[in-house]
């Protein structure tokens, strides 16, 4: 396939709202069917399915008159009548139920806002969806919940923050909503999976049949497997730009703390802080470094009063679980058993550095050091790009 996108159709759903065949197509398939026109939107979907029902609300697209249609005259993101046209041309060409069918062969499950299941915090959201999609059981949203988000252009101490953060409230009993990007997405992914405790949940912006990035394939079908991957998209749908912040709406609406660990100062992730903010989500912020590009964003937000995190502990303390919560499941910290291992990292501290600065430093000779920072690289504990090194917290 194309464009970078990778076909993703192994995981099934269970539940009670598998998609049946049989002559007639049921209202939820109208619905799916005016999800993937182009152009149509959340915004759009919702107002025309608040005017009508999913059957006439199609039937208004195939004759050529959503331009018309009550739903979407005067909403801020109407229909022109060229945009009408080009949707009564695609429309033509939709087979609704061989489309309700192809999420049913993809294990798709399909919630329209109302059906029973459908999670709440969407259900009473200003700008809810009006569909869901989704790859397994939508009950692992019915507890807690925390969105870790942050940069794709993230650092290795970020990464490693996010990894620690993700295992840790997991292993608490969190359920940890991200957005199953590359960078401080997937690494709290990774940290909620391995805690194997509470099951984490992933919000996209593509059809559950096309992963994107498709280098996370492994990584959408772990959290699928194991807790639930959600989109507002039928099968087939593409990433697009737009379609990014639009997902990041759904992301803190489930959210009842939202954290970011690294945002550069224009970063996307501060799309969702923008979405918490403006539902009362609570926003914490990882400090990071100063000088550190990547966390520019975060900084700010810190300077504008949003609440530190130093740790899962203080994540839990928000949601009103106290810090004791954070013990569980908790690996201990490990440090190098050699002393001048121990040493070298404590040069370090949490920024990168060559190996000449860690030599002024340390004092020590470059051939002894470019030893030793290849035996911690191989061991985990640091992180090379170039000729920098950076520390990283070592695998649990």
């Amino acid at each position: 396939m194309s464009g970078g996108v990778s076909r993703y159709a192994e995981v099934r759903q269970d539940g009670g709202d598998r998609i049946g065949e049989g002559a007639d197509p049921p209202a939820p398939a109208f619905v799916a069917a005016l999800a993937g026109l182009s152009g149509m939107g959340p915004v759009r979907l919702r107002a025309l399915l608040a005017a009508s029902a999913p059957e006439q609300a199609w039937r208004s697209v195939l004759a050529g008159r959503a331009h018309l249609h009550p739903g979407l005259v005067g909403v801020t993101r109407g229909v022109d009548a060229a945009l009408s046209g080009r949707w009564r041309a695609e429309a033509r060409r939709v087979d609704v139920a061989g489309h309700w069918k192809a999420h049913a062969d993809a294990g798709v499950g399909v919630k329209v806002k109302g059906d029973d299941g459908f999670p709440l915090p969407l259900l009473e959201d200003p700008e809810s969806p009006a569909v869901l999609f989704h790859v397994g059981s939508l009950e692992v949203l019915e507890g807690p919940r925390v969105a870790v988000v942050g940069t794709r252009r993230c650092t290795a101490a970020g990464r490693a923050t996010a990894r620690e953060l993700g295992h840790d409230l997991a292993a608490a009993g969190v359920c940890v909503v991200s957005g199953l990007a590359a960078g401080i997405d997937g690494e709290a992914h990774l940290g909620a999976l391995a805690a194997a405790s509470a099951a984490p949940a992933a919000v996209v912006a593509t059809g559950l049949d096309v992963v994107y990035p498709p280098s996370n394939v492994a990584l959408w079908r772990r959290v699928a497997t194991s807790g639930c991957v959600l989109s507002e998209y039928p099968v087939g749908t593409r990433p697009e730009r737009w379609r990014f912040p639009a997902r990041n709406r759904i992301i803190a609406a489930l959210a009842d703390v939202v954290v970011v660990v690294e945002s550069h100062a224009r970063g996307g992730s501060l799309h969702t802080v923008d979405a918490a903010l403006e539902r009362d989500r609570p926003v914490m912020v990882v400090p990071g470094p100063v000088r550190s590009p990547a966390s520019a964003g975060t900084n700010d937000l810190l300077a504008a009063g949003s609440p530190p995190v130093r740790d899962a502990a203080d994540v839990l303390v928000a949601l009103g679980l106290g810090a004791a919560a954070a013990s569980r499941g908790r690996a201990a910290p490990r440090s190098p058993s050699e002393p001048f291992a121990a040493g070298v990292l404590e040069a370090f501290g949490w920024q990168p550095a060559t190996i000449e600065q860690l030599a002024v430093r340390l004092g020590e000779p470059l051939g002894r050091l470019a030893v030793e920072l290849a035996s911690l690289e191989h061991e985990g504990w640091l992180m090379r790009t170039g000729s920098w090194y950076e520390r990283t917290v070592p695998p649990r």
